[in-house]
């Protein structure tokens, strides 16, 4: 993994989004992720799968090239950290090795704010990322696991991205964020998943006879799809007043 340590990068905070595939920060996380560096602090997504299973037509080593190119082009595009580790797609488990990987990369970004799926998500890949996070907030400040890399002095502050969930519990945002002067910039980093939103999602959800032929409307239908004030990206919710985007988080 190559990682740009937090002590050569002039930031006040160090912002990690944990998700289980190459297109869920920017999706779930995005708009907040670009707020946090315009105020000057780092941001890392960690990716637990290499997102292999995620496609109609394609799969295995190919796809996987594909999405980490894809990736490495939203972090060249926004200037973050984006580490993508080589799980397969659909079959992420809790094990010890992983759970030692999510503890190294908190460590050596040294971590104060961590966004990750909550534990009923529908995914499974999703639900064992949520219990990686889980299991190694504690840990990462104990000396002798993965002895090498240094503890962390102080425990991240953990928090679960918005979703639609419904059991056992529902989602009650107590964070909001405005990402309503972002989101452009916030589709245009989408728009670097080109496989996921413009292929797979559209795929999957029914709607891919939609999406234009021509790549040079790809963008604009997608702000009109996702981004424009009356229609809700997938991690936003409208005010009903002021047509505001407003990202919502909860502490676990």
């Amino acid at each position: 993994m190559s990682i740009i340590p937090n002590k050569e990068v002039n930031s006040k905070l160090s912002i990690l989004f944990i998700g289980a595939h190459p297109d869920d920060a920017d999706i779930q996380f995005g708009g907040t992720a670009i707020k946090y560096l315009q105020l000057g602090h780092a941001v890392t997504y960690l990716t637990l799968t290499n997102g292999d299973a995620g496609h109609h037509l394609e799969g295995g080593g190919a796809l996987a090239q594909r999405r980490r190119k894809e990736s490495q082009n939203v972090a060249n595009f926004l200037g973050i950290n984006y580490l993508v580790l080589d799980n397969h797609d659909g079959e992420l488990q809790a094990t010890i090795e992983n759970r030692k990987k999510v503890i190294q990369v908190i460590r050596e970004v040294k971590a104060n704010l961590i966004i990750t799926h909550r534990p009923n998500d529908y995914h499974a890949d999703h639900r064992n990322t949520s219990l990686l996070v889980q299991d190694a907030a504690y840990l990462v400040c104990v000396p002798n696991v993965v002895p090498f890399v240094p503890r962390l002095e102080f425990n991240p502050v953990i928090v679960y991205h918005q979703d639609d969930f419904k059991k056992p519990t529902a989602f009650t945002p107590e964070i909001f964020v405005d990402i309503t002067d972002v989101i452009d910039k916030k589709m245009e980093a989408l728009a670097l998943h080109e496989s996921q939103i413009f292929e797979w999602i559209p795929f999957i959800q029914g709607y891919l006879t939609d999406v234009p032929k021509e790549k040079s409307e790809r963008l604009p239908w997608l702000k009109q799809l996702w981004g424009n004030q009356s229609n809700a990206s997938s991690d936003s919710k409208r005010t009903k007043g002021g047509g505001r985007i407003l990202q919502g988080m909860f502490l676990p």
